[in-house]
C-alpha cells in the first residue's frame, strides 16, 4: 500500500469516527439524556427506567467501531447455572448486543458496530435496546439469581415495620417463603 492510500484510509477512519461522535452526540441531545464527556469520542448515558430505575450505558467511538457497554447486574448470588443459561437464550432475540460477564461473573450488555452505521437514529435505537434489555429483564434476574437475599430482606423490613415499597415487585417471593 502507498503512503497516499495509508494516508486515505487515515482519513476515512477519522471521518467516520468524527460521524459517529456527532451522531452520539445530537442523539442524547435531542432525547433529552443525561450525559458525561469524559474524554474526546467518550459517552457515559444515563438512561431512567422503571423497573431498573436507572442504566448507565457507556458509547465509546474508537478507530474502527462504536463500543457499547452497560453493566446490568452483579454476580448472581445463587443459581448460577440458572442464571446465565436464561442470559444466553435473551441474547438469540437482541439487536447489536448481547449480555456477557467479566471474570467475577457481573453481567453486562455489551455490543460492538462499525462506525459507518452510526447515525443519530441508530444511536437511539441503540440506546433503546439497551434500555429495553435491561429494565425488561431486571427484575426477572433478581428473582433468578438473588431470590434467597430478597426473602431475607423483605422479612427484615416487614419485621421492622419499614417500607417494602421498592420491593413489591417481588412480594410473590416472599408469600412463598411464608407457605414453606
Amino acid at each position: 500500500m502507498t503512503a497516499t492510500g495509508k494516508e486515505g484510509r487515515h482519513v476515512e477512519e477519522t471521518t467516520a469516527r468524527e460521524s459517529a461522535i456527532k451522531a452520539i452526540d445530537e442523539a442524547v441531545t435531542e432525547a433529552g439524556l443525561e450525559v458525561e464527556r469524559p474524554r474526546e469520542g467518550s459517552f457515559l448515558v444515563t438512561i431512567p427506567g422503571e423497573a431498573k430505575l436507572k442504566t448507565l450505558v457507556w458509547l465509546e467511538a474508537g478507530p474502527h467501531s462504536l463500543t457499547l457497554t452497560s453493566f446490568f447486574c452483579r454476580r448472581p448470588d445463587e443459581n448460577h447455572a440458572g442464571f446465565y443459561q436464561w442470559l444466553t437464550r435473551l441474547g438469540t432475540d437482541m439487536y447489536g448486543m448481547a449480555f456477557t460477564s467479566d471474570e467475577v461473573g457481573d453481567v453486562y450488555i455489551r455490543g460492538r458496530l462499525p462506525l459507518a452505521g452510526i447515525t443519530p437514529e441508530e444511536v437511539d435505537r441503540l440506546l433503546g435496546c439497551v434500555l429495553t434489555y435491561s429494565d425488561e429483564n431486571f427484575n426477572t434476574a433478581l428473582e433468578l439469581g438473588f431470590a434467597s437475599a430478597i426473602r431475607k430482606e423483605w422479612k427484615w423490613r416487614t419485621e421492622r415495620g419499614h417500607d417494602t415499597r421498592n420491593l413489591r415487585a417481588f412480594a410473590h417471593l416472599a408469600e412463598t417463603a411464608d407457605e414453606g
